[in-house]
């Protein structure tokens, strides 16, 4: 945790004033030194939501990895590590598993700062209202952040529940040097927590930051993955409640500030999305793109099933792809490969209202609106009429309004699903509860603080 401790005042120097990187240069920055006023605590938190920018944290590589271990993407890219999780021979000194790991620790590391020291920031300008609000965006971070390395290196509560062995639990900066890995019960409680706190304070001003409605449909995303349909069905609503937000006419929302999103991070030309991003890895080479990861043909021939859905006419491009520029279908969500300056898709709209029909249907209720009434909205955008709403529909609707957004993945695990289907490669390895449907934990942790390894590595 030092390291992540060096790297966040490293980070916050930059977005520091010009006078503030002459008197402090990044490698004599303290505590003390960055949350002495407004300005550097303020930059602390921009510093925050620059370690999210990497690839292996929000910016694509960890989402899509989750979408090819699936059932959405054919990988197809020359990356040996990601091949490695595509045809499930993942090792523990994967070196792109590292990554995954270490950059999610990194905003955790910047938030613990943040979350430390900002109450105790002397300046009489900065009031107690935007002390709250940064913790609050901080709070936010480390929760998404717990969140999805719940996902990927552990099974799910619907395999083994809350007792699962999850990953490490860092809340303090001069804690357990070495600390064991938490249970996922544990890791769940302190992101329910760090998202219950973060709701009363954060506003809905800024959704390239944490918003209210981000955390109220995070902790929505959390109840319905615990099977809390009541309290996903409610919390769902209270987000969907925000007037700040709303459900886009059409599906130009992409790279956007649209209402659309509760949260969506902002990337651009000069501040881009890292190699191996949704950009990268999406676009076909023409585009420029890798090429690395086109729809599988089982997810073009779920659209194709409906004809006419406008989920797949109008956000799909063709290509050479990476495999011997044989010319394959991509998504167009992220379609600027030249520059990566496309914004990442964090939490949105459609999503919430995905989450609330699939808790009310499950919980035989109607809290905000039928389940029929929220599939028929997101069906009409699509250009399809309404359907008999089963549970089976609503993961259908899940997967083609969310594909390529890292989320198909634990829509299969936590409905006691293969991650593939018939026909396609490792469908065995590939069942729910199957030790090798997680990641293992990088073998440089497992040596540094003597972890217990996952099963099957």
């Amino acid at each position: 945790m030092k390291k992540y401790l060096i790297l966040s005042l490293a980070v916050a120097s930059l977005y520091s004033c010009s006078d503030r990187l002459d008197i402090l240069p990044e490698d004599s920055l303290s505590p003390a030194a960055v949350f002495s006023d407004a300005p550097g605590a303020e930059a602390a938190v921009n510093g925050l939501y620059s370690f999210a920018q990497s690839a292996d944290a929000l910016n694509g590589t960890f989402q899509l990895a989750q979408e090819w271990q699936a059932d959405n993407v054919d990988f197809v890219g020359s990356f040996p590590t990601l091949q490695e999780i595509n045809i499930y021979e993942t090792k523990a000194d994967n070196t792109s598993i590292f990554p995954f790991y270490d950059q999610h620790y990194n905003v955790i590391g910047t938030a613990n700062l943040v979350i430390e020291n900002i109450p105790g920031v002397p300046d009489p300008t900065f009031t107690q209202a935007r002390k709250d609000q940064l913790v609050g965006e901080a709070k936010f971070m480390r929760a998404l952040m717990y969140f999805e390395l719940a996902d990927f290196f552990g099974q799910p509560f619907q395999q083994g529940g809350r007792a699962n062995l999850s990953v490490q639990l860092v809340t303090v900066i001069n804690g357990d040097p070495a600390p064991q890995r938490a249970t996922l019960g544990e890791i769940h409680d302190q992101v329910e927590t760090d998202l219950m706190e973060a709701i009363p304070v954060l506003s809905n001003s800024d959704n390239s930051r944490a918003t209210k409605g981000a955390a109220q449909a995070l902790l929505a995303r959390l109840y319905l993955y615990q099977e809390r349909f009541p309290e996903a069905a409610t919390m769902a609503n209270n987000a969907l409640s925000n007037a700040e937000f709303s459900l886009a006419p059409n599906y130009l929302f992409y790279n956007t500030l649209s209402g659309e999103h509760f949260f969506t991070l902002v990337n651009s030309s000069v501040n881009p999305q890292p190699a191996q991003g949704y950009n990268s890895l999406l676009n076909p080479i023409p585009a420029g793109g890798r090429g690395d990861a086109p729809f599988s043909q089982n997810l073009i021939d779920a659209y194709n099933s409906e004809p006419g859905d406008l989920r797949f006419a109008n956000l799909n491009q063709t290509g050479p792809s990476a495999a011997a520029n044989a010319i394959r279908t991509f998504s167009s969500k992220f379609p600027d490969g030249t520059s990566n300056g496309d914004n990442a898709t964090v939490l949105r709209y459609t999503e919430a209202l995905l989450t609330r029909a699939e808790a009310n249907f499950r919980a035989g209720s109607s809290v905000g609106a039928t389940p029929l009434a929220d599939i028929t909205r997101l069906r009409t955008r699509a250009g399809l009429g309404p359907i008999a709403v089963t549970l089976s529909q609503i993961l259908i609707e899940r997967r083609k309004e969310l594909a390529f957004e890292g989320q198909r993945r634990m829509d299969l695990l936590r409905n006691g699903l293969s991650l593939r289907r018939a026909g396609m490669a490792k469908v065995s390895e590939s069942a729910a509860g199957s030790p090798l449907t997680i990641l293992p934990i990088p073998a440089r942790e497992v040596e540094l603080s003597q972890l217990t390894q996952n099963t099957g590595y």
